[in-house]
């Protein structure tokens, strides 16, 4: 299982909401290196910490977990689904042509 997601997920989300490092570790009573090795993927917080962090980061658990629990591409497709409400009908057809074109390209045993 690849738990450098985890952290990979936490550091994306502190900017998107433009926080620094030191400004989180503050926020959830960790030490920045703590919170530096987690976002690393060098320590994995325990439950309590991982929960103290979503809250800080006011996201859900899923938006962090999406990488390592067996749903997490219906997370990963539905904050995609979100993203592509937001743009016009003409940008949303050119992103459908290029993941078709993608698609098209794979190997055949992987379709």
């Amino acid at each position: 299982m690849e738990l450098t997601s985890i952290g990979k997920n936490i550091r994306k989300y502190r900017h998107m909401r433009k926080l620094r490092q030191g400004e989180l570790a503050e926020k959830v009573d960790l030490s920045i290196n703590y919170v530096g090795a987690i976002e690393r993927g060098e320590k994995i917080p325990s439950l309590e910490t991982l929960l103290t962090i979503i809250n800080a980061l006011d996201v859900s658990a899923d938006m962090l977990l999406a990488d390592v629990i067996n749903t997490g591409y219906a997370v990963k497709e539905s904050l995609l689904a979100e993203k592509l409400e937001r743009l016009s009908a003409k940008d949303r057809a050119m992103i459908y042509d290029v993941i078709d074109t993608m698609i098209q390209h794979l190997s055949p045993g992987k379709i």
